[in-house]
C-alpha cells in the first residue's frame, strides 16, 4: 500500500513551514533515512529524512510552496510492486489528486482521519511512528506506545511490528520530569499566531489609515510570527516583577585583560558577555529555587545551570542554550557560544539546541543600551537584561569620589516561579561573582 509522507513537525513551536527544496524526484528510489527535502521551520531552515524505503510515486507539494500545515500530505511514497495507480485507492479516506493551485488552497491532509505521525499516546507521551507502521497497527490492534522504534529518531517503522500481538491499552504511569528532561511549556495553537498578530486593529483598518501615504509591506515569515506570538503570550500570561542593580567591573576587566593575554596563544579571546554567561550559571547553583520554570499545573527546580543567551539574527531571534554552564571553563563556554551564535545567524541550530534551560540572558550592551527590561521567555523562570558599562563617578567604601565603570543589569522575574526576596537573591549572587571573578576559577 503507498506510503503517505507528510509535512513533519520538525520543533516543538511549528505549525506550519515552507517546502524548500526536494532533493528527490518523482521515479526516484529512496532508502530510510536518506535525506528526501529541506524545510523551512519557524527557526531554521532542517533536513526531512525518509522513514520508509520505496520508490517517489508522487510529490504532491511543489517546492518553495510556504504556509504547508503539520501532518499535510507532500508526497506518497510507493512500496515494491506498487505503481502511480495505486495512489488513488492507498486508504478509502484518501482525496484524489488535485492542481497545484487547489493542493495549496485545500490540503489533502485536511480531509484524512488518519493519525499524525507523531500522535499522543495516554499521558501525554508522544508516539513517532510511519502512517504504514500506524496502519498496520490499527488493524492488528496494537499499541504504539508500548513499542520501541527503530527508525530514525526512535521511529516505530514495519518491522518493529513484525511478530508484535495485541496487547490490551493500560493507564500511563504517572512520571515526575527529571531535571535532565524537563518539559516545555506547551507549544501555542494553530490559531496563536493569528491571534497574536490580531491584538488591536486588524491589518485592513491599519492600512486604511495610511491610505495615500508611501510605505512597504513586510511579508512575515515562520520565526517573525513565532516571535509575535510567543512574546504577547509572555506579556499577555506572565506576571512579570523588575530588580535592578549595577556592578562595578572593573576587577573583572583587569582580570579578563590578564587571562587574554595568557590565552593569546591559544587563540582564546573571552568576552565581558562569557563572564556573564559563567556568573549567572554558578549563581543558579548558589540559589537553586531561583533554577526553575513554569509548567501550567507545577514548578520545575532542575539540577544543573542550562542558560540561554539571545542571539540576534535578521528578522528575529534564537536563545541557544549552553547546557550544564556551570561545569564548563570560561575559554569553553567562549567557543560554544561563538559556535552557537554563529550557527544560529545561519539559522543552522537543531531545535535541542535552542529549547530548555531555565534562565536567559540578553545582553544589549555592545549597541551601547544604558538599561532597558527584557521580556520572559516560556517557560522561563526568568531573563537577565545586561547594559553597557559606562565611566560614572562613585563613592568608594572609605567615603571618596572615584571613577568606575558600571553596568546597569534588569532581572525579569516571573511571580508564579520566583517571589521577590528569591529574586533579589539569585541578582545579589551574580553581582557577587561578577565583581569577585577570580572566585569563579576556584
Amino acid at each position: 500500500m503507498p506510503v503517505e509522507i507528510l509535512m513533519p513537525a520538525l520543533s516543538p513551536t511549528m505549525e506550519e513551514g515552507t517546502l524548500a527544496k526536494w532533493l528527490v524526484k518523482e521515479g526516484d528510489s529512496v532508502t530510510s533515512g536518506q535525506v528526501i527535502a529541506e524545510i523551512e521551520t519557524d527557526k531554521a531552515t532542517m533536513e526531512f529524512e525518509a522513514v520508509d524505503e520505496g520508490t517517489v510515486g508522487k510529490i504532491v507539494i511543489a517546492e518553495g510552496t510556504e504556509g504547508v500545515k503539520v501532518n499535510t500530505l507532500i508526497a506518497v511514497l510507493l512500496e515494491e510492486g506498487e505503481s502511480a495507480a495505486d495512489i488513488g485507492t492507498a486508504k478509502p479516506a484518501a482525496t484524489p489528486a488535485r492542481t497545484e493551485a487547489a493542493t495549496a488552497e485545500a490540503p489533502l491532509a485536511a480531509a484524512r482521519a488518519t493519525p499524525a505521525p507523531a500522535a499522543a499516546a495516554p499521558g501525554g507521551t508522544r508516539v513517532f511512528a510511519t502512517p504504514l507502521a500506524r496502519r498496520i497497527a490499527a488493524e492488528k490492534g496494537l499499541d504504539l506506545s508500548t513499542i520501541a522504534g527503530s527508525g530514525p529518531h526512535g521511529r516505530i517503522v514495519k518491522a518493529d511490528l513484525e511478530g508484535a500481538t495485541t496487547a490490551p491499552r493500560s493507564a500511563a504511569p504517572a512520571t515526575t520530569a527529571s531535571a535532565g528532561s524537563a518539559p516545555m511549556a506547551p507549544a501555542p495553537t494553530a490559531a496563536a499566531p493569528k491571534a497574536a498578530l490580531a491584538t488591536g486593529a486588524d491589518a485592513n483598518t491599519v492600512m486604511k489609515m495610511f491610505e495615500g501615504r508611501a510605505f512597504d509591506e513586510v511579508k512575515l515569515d515562520g520565526m517573525r510570527k513565532t516571535v509575535a506570538a510567543r512574546l504577547t503570550e509572555a506579556k499577555q500570561t506572565i506576571p512579570h516583577f523588575y530588580l535592578r542593580r549595577s556592578v562595578q567591573l572593573d576587577a573583572l576587566m583587569a582580570f579578563r585583560a590578564q587571562l587574554n593575554g595568557q590565552l593569546e596563544s591559544r587563540g582564546v579571546k573571552l568576552s565581558v558577555n562569557d563572564f556573564i554567561i559563567k556568573a549567572c550559571a554558578m549563581a543558579l547553583q548558589k540559589v537553586p529555587d531561583a533554577n526553575a520554570v513554569w509548567a501550567a499545573d507545577r514548578i520545575l527546580r532542575l539540577k544543573p545551570s542550562d542558560v540561554a543567551v539571545a542571539v540576534a539574527i535578521d528578522g528575529g531571534l534564537f536563545t541557544p542554550v549552553l547546557k550544564d554552564a556551570h561545569h564548563k571553563s570560561l575559554s569553553a563556554l567562549s567557543a560554544e557560544m561563538k559556535d552557537l551564535a554563529a550557527r544560529a545567524r545561519a539559522r543552522k541550530l537543531a531545535p535541542h539546541e535552542y529549547l530548555g534551560g531555565s534562565f536567559a540572558i540578553s545582553n544589549l550592551g555592545m549597541y551601547g543600551i544604558e538599561n532597558f527590561d527584557a521580556v520572559i521567555n516560556p517557560p522561563h523562570g526568568s531573563i537577565l537584561a545586561v547594559g553597557a558599562g559606562i565611566k560614572q563617578p562613585v563613592v568608594k567604601p572609605d567615603g571618596t569620589i572615584g571613577v568606575a565603570t558600571v553596568m546597569s543589569m534588569t532581572l525579569s522575574v516571573d511571580h508564579r516561579v520566583i517571589d521577590g526576596a528569591l529574586g533579589a537573591d539569585f541578582l545579589a549572587a551574580i553581582i557577587e561573582n561578577l565583581e569577585n571573578p577570580m572566585a569563579m576559577l576556584a
